[in-house]
């Protein structure tokens, strides 16, 4: 074993002994789902279910954050028996368990809902628009639609005109794209022409989340471990995407998935293997070996 990898996960900066060693000191794990803990079939792998099973047993907390709707998390949640809020919407929303109230929502104002809505008519970027747990949709034939239709586990509600809909209660936006390129351009100049109204940032390679300026995932992390009641310091989070940036600046811990870009890689502690190669198991399995070795 090399000076900056043990427990199957890779330092990123130096030998990374301060990331090695504060795994031990974890009392919350906050996940991101696609393309961290489940596969990029849209899978919870029986890997990743064991996994949080002997976390929990171990006494560690753990909750979800996703760019989902409340309601497209829920069979992850009940699959893992989560029993702590959960973030949805990048944060938009935080939801409890069960009974599936929204604890709090950040709702994007109507000026930057038509910020958004007119830059993905003019770049050909097919839009979604969410609210509550609703999926609206102009476009029944768009390239993903299917893909969402499977990820969040229902359908969307085809409407004329996105000006059928109450605007001023938009929890997000997304658009969608193959033209990764295209998108990756839009999200840098929507980030300057939002700055301070709303939080543009890609949640796949192909999808542009729009967002509530406090709804981002940092924000979300300081809710969740406030929920659990454990401090920043203590809370792990893991995720691979541009949106999980946020909460890995806000927490004690960050672990990137192997698949995640370099610059998202550059922006966590720890790196584990892809999504597919079992990294969200990988990064938990390592956290409970540490705290094995330091329990002696």
């Amino acid at each position: 074993m090399t000076a900056h990898r043990k427990y199957g996960l890779r330092a990123v900066i130096g030998d990374g002994q301060a990331a090695f060693d504060a795994l031990a000191q974890i009392d919350l794990v906050i996940t991101d789902c696609d393309g961290t803990l489940l596969h990029t079939d849209k899978t919870l792998s029986a890997a990743a279910v064991d996994a949080v099973r002997r976390l929990q047993a171990a006494g560690v907390k753990f909750t979800v954050a996703s760019s989902r709707p409340g309601a497209g998390m829920r069979k992850i949640v009940e699959a893992l028996d989560v029993n702590l809020p959960f973030a949805s919407y990048n944060g938009g929303n935080i939801v409890a368990p069960g009974t599936w109230e929204v604890l709090g929502a950040h709702k994007l104002t109507r000026e930057a809902v038509d910020t958004v809505l007119a830059r993905f008519g003019h770049d050909g970027i097919d839009a979604w628009v969410f609210i509550g747990d609703a999926w609206y949709l102009t476009n029944p034939g768009g390239a993903y639609v299917p893909l969402e239709r499977r990820t969040v586990g229902y359908d969307g509600v085809l409407v004329q005109s996105f000006d059928e809909l109450d605007l001023a209660a938009v929890d997000k936006i997304v658009g969608s794209s193959a033209d990764g390129a295209l998108l990756a351009r839009v999200e840098s100049e929507l980030q300057t022409a939002l700055h301070g109204r709303a939080i543009a940032a890609r949640s796949q390679s192909y999808y542009l989340d729009v967002t509530h300026v406090l709804a981002n995932k940092g924000e979300a992390a300081c809710e969740l471990s406030r929920h659990a009641g454990v401090p920043l310091g203590r809370v792990a989070v893991l995720g691979d995407m541009a949106n999980d940036v946020p909460m890995f600046d806000a927490a004690g811990l960050a672990i990137s998935m192997g698949q995640s870009s370099e610059a998202v890689q550059a922006r966590s502690c720890l790196v584990s293997a892809s999504n597919d190669e079992e990294g969200f198991a990988i990064a938990i399995d390592a956290l409970l070996a540490a705290r094995a070795e330091v329990a002696g």
